[in-house]
């Protein structure tokens, strides 16, 4: 079986077979890896790639042998669902303000303030008036890419909203069609600035258990720029205020070469020719916290499967105080490449992804760094074995941890190698 200790060098050789929904970088790294394509739709498989449709659909009517891998959890949505994401993140604060108090608690003030409409309507409608002159923003629970997102600062302007999307005040909905929920959050207004531009952090964070918790978080991602100088003037322009790709691109003056990227490496480099060293880890250790306590919201209630590990995007938004705030979190983050350096990027990322699920079982479990992934949590913190990290003079910290720092990843990959050829030889 594959993935198993001690295992013959016989089954290691064995081709491993894998379906895939996508046909963008994904299939290409799949296909890169030697493993056999399977396409028939009830062809056997050992690795299945597969859409949060699939999982919906298929997953709880499947029989799946010890050594088959998937691509999502199986309640993936209570993270990735914008609705039930800010529940149960408001769940866990209560419950540490329980446990530690409110000091303790307030580690988890780091996603904005949120309601679900229509259910919280008469709740939001309260802390509106309670500030008067904050912006708001409005977003479907179930969409993507920046779709049907608005801004707004008036409550008329929900009222517009509402008979179009045919709910009522008191929570019900009439007869024309379903009701769709959004959640309604406060609206960042103050972001950190980048040559008058707002933007945005993409981080990759890799999960292959929760119970017990085991988490990778990859060194590169990038920053998404504004294509257009921010303004709170205009609310109503979505070029200002989302930073989707999906959005962007299709501004005026886009240039889909130079695309409105920046790579998290040059980003932590503009960030501490800025604010220096000190500052630039606060941020960055805030965004570990981030990651770790986002997951533990959920650890309780996620179906442990064995057999699943997902691979999330988390979106982070620092504003002006270098404070970082959760925006969302994605369970099928965009794998399609808008220019070369983010198909180089999203390749890399994907077959990293693949060698830490150890399909040829190379691995011997104990690594803290697989290519571009550091081992930041395993039923635990996991600590840095070298202080000398790169990006920073002697950090006070020992985190094993790299976000934007220089990514090696090719040298690791060969040592690894290296060392797996000469414990076979011994």
């Amino acid at each position: 079986m594959y993935g198993n200790k001690g295992r013959s060098n016989k089954n290691e050789n064995r081709v491993i077979r894998f379906k895939c929904t996508l046909q963008n970088t994904i299939a290409d790294v799949l296909r890169s890896r030697g493993w056999q394509e399977v396409k028939e739709e009830s062809g056997d498989w050992d690795f299945y790639w597969a859409d949060v449709g699939w999982m919906r659909e298929v997953f709880d009517h499947c029989y799946m042998e010890e050594h088959m891998r998937l691509n999502h959890f199986r309640n993936h949505y209570e993270l990735t669902r914008k609705n039930l994401m800010a529940k149960n993140l408001k769940r866990l604060r209560k419950q540490i303000e329980r446990d530690s108090g409110k000091i303790e608690a307030a580690k988890c003030d780091f996603f904005p303030t949120t309601f679900e409409l229509p259910a919280d309507y008469h709740i939001f409608v309260e802390e509106f008036k309670r500030s008067p002159n904050s912006t708001w923003i409005m977003k479907p629970i179930a969409k993507s890419q920046g779709k049907g997102i608005f801004l707004f600062r008036k409550l008329k302007d929900i009222m517009e909203w509402k008979k179009e999307d045919s709910w009522k005040v008191d929570g019900t909905k009439d007869d024309r069609e379903p009701v769709e929920n959004y959640v309604v959050q406060r609206y960042i207004d103050n972001p950190y600035l980048i040559g008058g531009r707002k933007f945005d952090i993409r981080c990759y964070v890799l999960v292959t258990s929760y119970i017990p918790l085991k988490v990778w978080l990859y060194r590169s991602g990038f920053g998404r720029m504004s294509n257009t100088r921010y303004s709170l003037d205009s609310i109503e322009d979505t070029f200002v205020h989302l930073t989707n790709v999906a959005i962007q691109k299709t501004a005026p003056d886009y240039d889909p070469e130079k695309g409105c990227k920046w790579s998290l490496i040059q980003l932590r480099t503009y960030l501490l020719a800025k604010h220096g060293p000190e500052a630039v880890e606060t941020l960055f250790r805030a965004m570990d916290d981030i990651f770790i306590k986002s997951l533990q919201s959920t650890q309780k209630i996620m179906i442990n499967d064995k057999h699943c590990f997902e691979v999330y995007g988390y979106d982070i938004l620092i504003d002006e105080t270098l404070k970082p705030w959760l925006l969302e979190i994605n369970a099928s983050p965009s794998l399609t490449a808008s220019n070369q350096q983010d198909y180089d990027l999203k390749f890399k990322l994907l077959h990293d992804v693949l060698t830490i699920i150890d399909m040829e079982g190379k691995l011997t479990g104990k690594e803290k760094r697989v290519g571009g992934f550091d081992l930041m949590w395993n039923d635990g913190p996991v600590h840095c074995d070298d202080l000398c990290m790169e990006g920073a003079p002697n950090p006070p910290y020992t985190t094993n941890t790299m976000l934007g720092c220089f990514n090696n990843r090719e040298e690791n990959l060969k040592k690894m190698m290296r060392n797996h050829g000469s414990n076979n030889k011994s």
